[in-house]
């Protein structure tokens, strides 16, 4: 008996055909078809190319050879199936991942907005003021306005560039911190990697590279388990080591190398590696304390530097290299850490070499200043009376770096200087040092202040607050608010001077 047969076609997507398959985020689904870009079908023969399926209409004498053919269609069937269920799948993912994305950004354009309408209001009162002290006269009248637009002009004219430029900077970092497993580079690496970067710590010690890499891991843990708005900053952050000396050139070349297999790039590195040998007259170094010093605090910094020039120069968007301030930076002179302020100095003469080096280069050369900060490195050899004065000007190394990183993470050009003892803090200082007695050591120079681990228990929540000396900085470094409320202010002045009189008499 002649079995009837009827020709069937899968047709597939043109767009997505590689000529075996179904080509999906890459891979390739064999035997898969599709109409459109998901759903796939079944259907007749009508043009292009097209896999044919014959089928039986009807049982014939080759029961066997029907059986197979059954079972073949079926099998196709429920990868059909599976395939349509796999797209699906696929569609609710790339659905939500979109709306998460628009959300993302309604929710800091309504921010931005939020600011603009405050920062509006706010000056209108000040130009209302300004009205009632004019006591009506037109020609002051129309001075303040004309003051008060001018100043919104331009404060929105920076406001926006805030904007783009927050906007052009948002995304994760790669970071190399030297000297990163304790102290402040430990800090600096916590703080960025908190920021949702992706950090390379790197030491001497293997030990201590493995030990802090884990607990820095741990920390990430935390902030992602205790969820909240920051949480998706936190996707691509993570955090890996090397073992490295300084002092040694083909250490740092696989510092370098190591950074870029693992992230691709690097788009900041902090020189932070250094030591001090304690506070002593000059004659009391032996050569090995000269040359450690020497080695890591300059020799290492300048390897270092010219390694991730190596790095940034040839990529697109460059990168930022930062050497790190201290004592004798200036040129002062620097009694019993005579080695240690030589060093220092020598790094700001480098700096200054090196501006006009890559005066024409997409590498930024900076430096960041954290001031004097409780560390090994700032208490090994102190004294009491030393102690005594910690208590007014020095800092955690957590609470340094929660301020200089996100000036790092932003920082634009070149000859940059971040530095923690801005003018707000050092005002604070002087003013409250009577309140500061005792603060981190007592009489006797015992501390006073809490180990890491337990200053860190509960770091997330610290981390969040901010100080009277950073509500100080944010409203500085908002110009375009400054620049607004100081316009109507100008305005006074110059009718005060013009006529001789001050206004409202």
């Amino acid at each position: 008996m002649t079995a009837a047969l009827t020709e069937l076609s899968i047709y597939p997507n043109p767009k997505l055909w590689d000529g075996g398959g179904l080509r999906s985020n890459g891979y390739s689904v064999p035997g898969t078809f599709w109409v459109g870009s998901r759903v796939p079908v079944l259907g007749r023969r009508r043009c292009g190319s097209s896999l044919k399926y014959r089928c039986r209409s009807f049982r014939g004498g080759d029961g066997e050879r029907d059986s197979d053919l059954g079972k073949a269609q079926k099998d196709e069937r429920a990868g059909i199936l599976e395939t349509l269920r796999f797209g699906l799948k696929n569609w609710d993912s790339a659905y939500e991942d979109s709306v998460a994305k628009v959300e993302e950004v309604l929710s800091a354009a309504a921010v931005q907005i939020g600011r603009y309408i405050i920062t509006m209001m706010s000056t209108g009162v000040i130009l209302a003021v300004g009205f009632q002290l004019s006591g009506g006269d037109a020609q002051m009248d129309a001075l303040i306005w004309y003051s008060w637009m001018g100043g919104v002009i331009i404060g929105t004219m920076i406001g926006s560039n805030m904007v783009l430029e927050e906007h052009c900077k948002a995304g994760p970092r790669n970071v190399v911190v030297t000297g990163s497993t304790r102290g402040l580079g430990k800090a600096l690496a916590r703080e960025f990697l908190l920021s949702g970067d992706r950090v390379i710590v790197a030491s001497r010690s293997p030990e201590s590279v493995d030990l802090t890499v884990r607990e820095l891991k741990e920390n990430l843990e935390e902030m992602r388990a205790a969820g909240g708005s920051g949480k998706k900053g936190l996707a691509h952050a993570g955090v890996v080591g090397i073992p490295c000396d300084v002092s040694r050139p083909e250490d740092v070349r696989k510092l370098a190398n190591f950074s870029v297999a693992q992230f691709g790039s690097i788009d900041i590195w902090i020189n932070n590696a250094g030591i001090n040998k304690g506070f002593r007259p000059l004659l009391q170094f032996t050569d090995d304390d000269i040359q450690q010093i020497v080695s890591t605090n300059l020799v290492g910094s300048i390897l270092c530097t010219r390694e991730a020039m190596h790095v940034m120069r040839n990529q697109a968007k460059g990168g930022h290299i930062f050497n790190m301030d201290g004592a004798g930076s200036g040129g002062s002179s620097t009694p019993l850490t005579a080695v240690y302020g030589s060093t220092k100095c020598g790094l700001r003469q480098l700096q200054s070499s090196l501006l006009k080096e890559c005066k024409r280069s997409n590498v930024g050369v900076h430096t960041a200043s954290p001031g004097m900060v409780l560390t090994e490195l700032l208490l090994s050899g102190s004294t009491i009376k030393n102690k005594q004065m910690f208590n007014i000007i020095c800092e955690l190394p957590e609470t340094v770096a929660r301020s200089l990183v996100p000036r790092m993470r932003v920082v634009k050009g070149s000859g940059k200087a971040i530095n923690y003892l801005t003018p707000p803090r050092i005002l604070l200082a002087l003013v409250t040092a009577w309140l500061r007695r005792g603060r981190w050591f007592d009489d006797q120079g015992r501390a006073l202040y809490a180990a890491e681990a337990d200053r860190l228990r509960n770091w997330a929540e610290n981390r969040t607050q901010f100080s009277f000396a950073d509500a100080m900085e944010m409203y500085t470094e908002n110009a375009w608010v400054s620049v607004v409320s100081l316009s109507v202010v100008c305005a006074f002045i110059i009718l005060s001077t013009t006529n001789g009189t001050s206004p409202g008499t």
